[in-house]
């Protein structure tokens, strides 16, 4: 396969998964998904911005958060989050720090 084929196959997965996260799937809790799978969508967002700096584009977290999930990340929260129960959090810590806290 053409490497820019791949490149471009690899964009539209990433686009449609960012479609189920951000449109079809807004039940699902950042929490829930870092414990369960050691990423969340602000995982996602982080990736985008380290990616950008890595070409030489200056982003900050909030700007890749706020064009990875479309808006503000307190709009996000507003709409959509909910409040994680003392179990959650405390597994939350476990798996942050065993996917992101050691970089």
């Amino acid at each position: 396969m053409p490497t820019q084929t791949e490149i471009e196959l690899q964009a539209a997965a990433f686009r449609r998964l960012q479609q189920h996260l951000m449109q079809d799937r807004t039940d699902v809790q950042n929490i829930d998904m870092m414990n369960l799978t050691g990423f969340c969508r602000n995982c996602l967002s982080r990736w985008y911005q380290e990616a950008a700096n890595e070409r030489g584009i200056e982003m900050g977290k909030e700007e890749a958060r706020e064009l990875y999930y479309g808006m503000t990340m307190d709009e996000w929260k507003a709409n959509y989050q909910t409040d994680a129960t003392p179990e959650k959090q405390e597994a939350f810590k476990v798996a942050f720090e065993e996917n992101v806290g050691k970089k």
